[in-house]
């Protein structure tokens, strides 16, 4: 569905041609996640009061979401010291738990990803993908959006 004369929103994420970002989910449902990022994304041309892109995706994908419901939080990295076979192989079971085509789980690189120990599990981060032991997978094209994306990841309940 066309929100923005550059916004497209599917079902499991959106592209945005005016900020050349495409975002993708896979697993546990990160749709309220990916409001939020919208809402910030065009927050400076909308301004407080109505922001038409996110009433426009919260329509799409039937959520109903305040704006106050958006919560932020700081990422706090707990990194893993040593990437073993023990770590590699969870993280490998957590992304063959995920229904996702397998030219995105082919494309996730844990060898060159940053992995931390959060409360619900190991957290991996690549250039162009976040995977959680939570069971969700979140990849993106642009590697700015990582920052982005882990500033919303506590609205993925518990992650």
């Amino acid at each position: 569905m066309l929100c923005e004369e550059k916004l497209e929103v599917f079902e499991n994420g959106f592209r945005d041609e005016k900020f050349n970002l495409e975002v993708e989910f896979y697993g546990k449902d990160a749709r309220k996640l990916l409001l939020a990022v919208i809402r910030e994304l065009y927050l400076p041309d909308y301004g407080e009061d109505y922001v038409y892109p996110f009433e426009c995706a919260k329509e799409f994908w039937d959520i109903h979401m305040d704006p106050s419901e958006i919560v932020t939080e700081e990422f706090r990295p707990s990194p893993i010291k040593f990437l073993n076979r023990s770590v590699l192989n969870r993280l490998e079971k957590a992304l063959e738990e995920i229904d996702a085509p397998q030219e995105v789980k082919g494309a996730i690189d844990f060898e060159k990803a940053e992995v931390h120990k959060l409360k619900k599990g190991l957290l991996a981060m690549g250039k162009n993908f976040i995977l959680g032991e939570g069971a969700y997978l979140i990849v993106f094209n642009k590697p700015g959006a990582r920052e982005l994306i882990l500033k919303y990841l506590g609205m993925l309940d518990g992650a």
